[in-house]
């Protein structure tokens, strides 16, 4: 572009680049850059913090291949812009808004916006206490989802976080009427990869926007693809005036681009080694999901716990802007209670009498407690065994151990490794099933036939099957 503010690159250290610009406007934190490479060829930067009144230091946002010094520099005078609108469903893209599926060419008029803005001001918010039912049994339950709110899966490896986050975009293609932005940070590019297969074999890629940021890109694609993301999502709430499901696996490599970006800056860590300004970082982005004019974007997020330190800096920081806590239990995942959902260690803000009744609130209540009642007697039991306990704990511990078989569910997302079919059932259903359970229909039951079933019923008839198999 003519008359455009042109610098010079002085330094390049792996991702990071040193800018001179020797007449001022000095470009601001969160501009965007052009490296002109000799080919021709543009590599977008971002600035990080000015250096003087002459010099900016950058963040390489893709590979800084042929990258020198003495090369010129383009500064954009604004954030980096990607593109929006009903042009990108269906779409694979990068951070920068590149398309990366081999389809056509975005329009020539297609609008763009840029990833950096203030989220909306309070007085423009709207709360919102409407279920966001999802046909899992367990989040239904004991941790409801609220349509408009923030919903965060907290795991260690393999405990099932994506299959997780994969099953409830399956489940909510039928019953939701909305857009679904996905945003994969930082994850492997095979996953990528079968996400938009399965998505294109299912019809659903119509409604949806894909956004990577993989594991194999530089730190600052990791770091600003979340905002490539929400920059889509919002558009749709704002613009269109369509509710938006916002799914990001998996948001601790967020936090950890952002770490890795830090320490290239040259900035000392902080606690555990993460940057000082994580909790800003954080901020940045959480603080602009929410719901405005009645029109939600609803955003469930992966987060890996590392090491499965549930008092890591970065989960903590997460865990303080969400609304409900689904904790995946690798000891549950090990007994092969799929999904591997803590009903302890859960939680969600939706939990309240006021907004789902006082039946869903005491059965959900009672379910906690008889769970937790027994994992307080498994001590016991390993030592003694459970024909040593009272007649009443006997008959507790019967009943978690129904409830907790009865709160596992087949995925329509496993069913080619597990070759059962998937289930989605009504909360009335779930409600109905858990409080048959602690009233003590099922007592007499076989635990193996509430074990990966939808309702009670299928349970029903698969128990009344076995009873007539063992006659």
């Amino acid at each position: 572009m003519a008359g455009m503010h042109e610098g010079q690159v002085t330094a390049v250290r792996g991702a990071v680049l040193d800018v001179r610009f020797a007449q001022p406007p000095l470009p601001a934190v969160g501009e965007a850059l052009h490296v002109l490479r000799d080919d021709g060829t543009p590599l977008l930067v971002e600035v990080t913090s000015q250096l003087s009144t002459t010099d900016v230091r950058a963040i390489a946002l893709q590979s800084t291949e042929g990258i020198a010094r003495g090369l010129r520099v383009q500064a954009q005078g604004q954030p980096l812009e990607v593109p929006v609108g009903p042009a990108v469903l269906g779409r694979l893209l990068d951070v920068t808004g590149q398309l990366g599926d081999d389809g056509p060419a975005l329009p020539a008029d297609v609008p763009r916006r840029p990833i950096h803005r203030a989220p909306p001001p309070l007085s423009a918010q709207s709360g919102t206490s409407t279920l966001f039912a999802t046909g899992l049994k367990v989040i239904d339950l004991l941790t409801p989802l609220v349509q408009g709110g923030k919903a965060a899966m907290f795991g260690g490896a393999g405990v099932g976080k994506t299959v997780l986050v994969m099953e409830l975009i399956h489940a909510m293609v039928e019953r939701y009427q909305g857009i679904s932005v996905f945003a994969g940070v930082g994850e492997r590019s095979r996953e990528g990869h079968e996400m938009l297969l399965d998505m294109r074999d299912s019809g659903v890629l119509d409604h949806t926007v894909l956004v990577y940021g993989q594991m194999n890109e530089p730190p600052g694609a990791r770091w600003r693809v979340p905002f490539t993301a929400l920059t889509m999502a919002e558009h749709f709430r704002d613009e269109r005036k369509q509710n938006v499901l916002l799914l990001m696996d998996n948001i601790f490599r967020f936090v950890q681009a952002g770490s890795e970006v830090s320490g290239l800056l040259g900035r000392l860590p902080s606690r555990v080694g993460y940057q000082p300004t994580l909790a800003d970082e954080v901020a940045a982005l959480q603080e602009r999901i929410v719901s405005v004019d009645g029109v939600a974007v609803t955003a469930i997020e992966a987060v890996y716990v590392p090491a499965d330190d549930f008092t890591d800096p970065a989960v903590t920081a997460l865990a303080s802007h969400v609304d409900s806590m689904v904790v995946l239990s690798r000891e549950m995942a090990a007994q092969g209670m799929y999904p591997a959902i803590d009903p302890i260690a859960s939680s969600s803000i939706m939990l309240d009498a006021d907004l789902l009744g006082e039946r869903h609130v005491h059965i959900a209540t009672e379910v906690r407690r008889v769970i937790e009642h027994y994992r307080q007697l498994q001590d016991v039991i390993a030592l003694l065994g459970v024909d040593e306990l009272g007649a009443d704990d006997r008959r507790q511990v019967e009943r978690a151990r129904r409830l907790q078989r009865f709160l596992t569910q087949p995925f329509a997302v496993t069913e080619a490794f597990t070759g059962m079919p998937g289930r989605s059932v009504a909360l009335a259903d779930t409600l109905d099933g858990c409080e048959a359970i602690l009233r003590g229909d099922c007592d007499g039951w076989r635990e193996s036939s509430l074990y990966m079933v939808g309702t009670l019923a299928e349970a029903q008839a698969k128990e009344a099957a076995a009873t007539k198999a063992a006659a």
